[in-house]
């Protein structure tokens, strides 16, 4: 993270106090805290504080405790992509020496009781971030402003951006199925900065609130050279779209349109199958990588150690997955890959190791040391690259009835990773569904991506040899297992809301 990044995240952190409120994220602000209309009157002094306030945003993706608790699985939106892939269980759980994850996670304990800890993070996560960005959204004049300055508008597009993206995981992880309950009350929706016990919102409501947010801010986002990646720009707001409008499975050829725009205007291209930093075996710990397209520099000043999503995942980070808690490719998905897939070597294959089907290969930090002596994360995070848009765009090609376009962009992202793409061609209907699907799977394992793959797809899931536990077990989509409850914190303090779903 660059310098001034730095600089601008103190700012943010000195006017956004609100990110560390009480246990009880649903009272007001303090008096001493910062509002709407101060954040306004010092932008107005200070433009580039409307920045700072947006760094405070994206500052909470990747800092620990944001989910209101002091657990290890606790560190923003990577711990939640880990959450989501050990729901839909492309990530194994092989052996577990501390514990993290097994109970409450892999065996399902914690989206069937709404008391655990786990149901309660994700939502003081999202709603953290969405009461964020409504102070900055409010302080710009309201999602319906148009700001005179464009470094005012930029900042507006990017509030509404995280909004729409926050309440669009809080509809993945909290709602058994979109389209069932498309008029029941699901979510509860805020728009100031005042998150005061809201009673839940019908789902379609929530939609069109995310679309709105999305469709504005990529207006206003036109034009807008980010300084690092760590900000949204317009490409990455069409690919949030994308994702609302794919996850309702009826708005296929706007989710085209949306990603072939995004992918042209990223300036990002399919990583290859090499060993550099643009490459899928260069460890995915570089944000300058051309292959990513949102993602944040992560270095020594910021400071995340174990408790990090490289702590739990990665080897070579002196963590959790180093010393007894290792996560790897469901043996199944990994043998369902061809023989010439060069991805198979990103995990170690090796059933006589405990760290079997380890991402050895695929995610490591730069100095590829099993119980180094560093405990200090410098591998950045990703949040989107351009693969994901590329096989999603190929998913909208499918399902809008362009199948021919559709096998011919598979049949090449296929080949580029190795294989003889002779087959996609005869694929069509649920064959082609399911191939695009697995390929979504492979590419995109341990990103967090696969969660959403498969309540697109409506799929049902079974576990292979080397979970710890449901082996064998079919699990649908919309399984109750699969979707976390509405926290008992809420339901404590929000009067309007009295049931946990």
């Amino acid at each position: 993270m660059n310098t001034k990044i730095i600089r601008l995240a103190g700012i943010a952190f000195l006017t956004l106090m609100l990110s560390s409120c009480d246990e009880d994220y649903l009272v007001q602000e303090p008096s001493q805290f910062i509002n709407a209309d101060q954040l306004a009157g010092a932008i107005e002094l200070n433009p580039e504080l409307g920045e700072a306030t947006v760094t405070g945003i994206y500052s909470t993706m990747f800092t620990t405790g944001t989910g209101g608790t002091t657990s290890q699985q606790d560190y923003g939106q990577k711990g939640y992509d880990v959450y989501m892939d050990m729901l839909c269980s492309d990530m194994a759980l092989t052996t577990s020496t501390y514990g993290w994850y097994r109970a409450r996670i892999t065996e399902y304990q914690a989206p069937l009781d709404f008391t655990q800890l786990e149901n309660y993070q994700p939502w003081r996560y999202y709603y953290r971030v969405i009461n964020l960005s409504n102070l900055v959204i409010e302080s710009l004049g309201g999602a319906d402003a148009v700001p005179e300055s464009d470094d005012n508008k930029y900042v507006l597009g990017q509030a509404l951006a995280m909004r729409a993206h926050s309440y669009f995981y809080l509809t993945q992880l909290f709602i058994h199925d979109v389209g069932a309950s498309w008029t029941s009350p699901t979510l509860p929706i805020y728009t100031v900065p005042e998150l005061v016990g809201n009673p839940k919102s019908p789902t379609q409501d929530v939609y069109a609130l995310m679309e709105s947010d999305l469709t504005k801010a990529i207006s206003l986002l036109d034009g807008y050279v980010r300084p690092s990646k760590t900000q949204v720009n317009k490409p990455v707001a069409q690919v949030i779209l994308a994702y609302v409008l794919a996850s309702r499975r009826d708005r296929w050829n706007d989710v085209v349109t949306l990603t072939n725009e995004a992918m042209a205007g990223s300036g990002a291209t399919l990583m290859g199958n090499n060993d550099t930093r643009d490459g899928i075996f260069g460890g995915f710990n570089d944000v300058n990588s051309n292959g990513w397209m949102w993602g944040v520099d992560l270095n020594d000043d910021i400071g995340l150690s174990l408790v990090s999503w490289w702590g739990q995942i990665d080897a070579f980070s002196y963590s959790y997955a180093a010393v007894g808690d290792n996560k790897g490719m469901d043996a199944d998905l990994y043998n369902s890959m061809d023989a010439d897939d060069v991805r198979r070597d990103q995990f170690l294959n090796n059933p006589s190791s405990s760290r079997h089907l380890q991402p050895l290969f695929k995610f490591y930090d730069s100095d590829r040391v099993i119980f180094g002596t560093s405990q200090i994360v410098k591998a950045d995070y990703i949040y989107m690259r351009y693969a994901e848009v590329l096989l999603l765009n190929i998913e909208a090609l499918a399902r809008s009835g362009q199948e021919g376009p559709a096998q011919l962009a598979l049949a090449d992202f296929v080949s580029a990773r190795g294989m003889d793409a002779t087959y996609v061609s005869g694929l069509v209907g649920q064959p082609l569904y399911d191939e695009i699907y697995k390929q979504t799977r492979l590419e995109l394992w341990g990103e967090g991506k696969s969660y959403l793959a498969m309540k697109r797809n409506q799929a049902t899931i079974k576990r292979g040899p080397n979970h710890l536990s449901f082996v064998g077990v079919p699990i649908p989509y919309d399984d109750e297992r699969l979707t976390f409850k509405i926290p008992q914190q809420e339901i404590q303090d929000n009067n309007s809301i009295n049931d946990q779903n």
